[in-house]
């Protein structure tokens, strides 16, 4: 958000820094006061940037992947079967009921959800529903 700066000097310079490191779920403030210099656009996009740059040169950036859960409703008799999926593909089972059917809560990397369907498709009757 520029508010009250010319067009394109402060957010831009600031949102253009934050894809060049390439990070999400963050909030950069900066501040200015004037001076009694006027720096023109040109300085404001350079003053911004800049701002942004040495912030964020210093911060600690944390890398997190986001997962999503899903849950998987079968049979005992396709127990191997799934089993053997998970072990292949590296499927973090978050929680597991055995009862009537059996149900598995897995976490999967939300790069890699949209997969988890075609993954189980194969295997007739296993429901597969994303937790909420």
């Amino acid at each position: 958000n520029d508010d009250g700066e010319p067009n394109n000097s402060a957010g831009m310079p600031i949102y253009g820094q934050i894809q060049s490191f390439e990070v999400t779920n963050i909030l950069i403030v900066s501040v200015r006061y004037f001076g009694g210099t006027k720096l023109g656009v040109g300085g404001l996009i350079s003053a911004y940037k800049t701002s942004a740059q040495m912030t964020l040169d210093i911060s600690n950036i944390l890398k997190k992947t986001i997962n999503i859960q899903y849950k998987l409703t079968f049979n005992y008799d396709l127990m191997n079967s799934v089993m053997r999926i998970i072990k292949e593909k590296n499927i973090e089972i978050v929680n597991q009921k055995l009862e009537m059917d059996c149900q598995y809560i897995i976490s999967v990397r939300k790069n890699d959800s949209q997969a988890i369907f075609t993954i189980f498709d194969n295997l007739y009757k296993v429901a597969v529903k994303i937790c909420e």
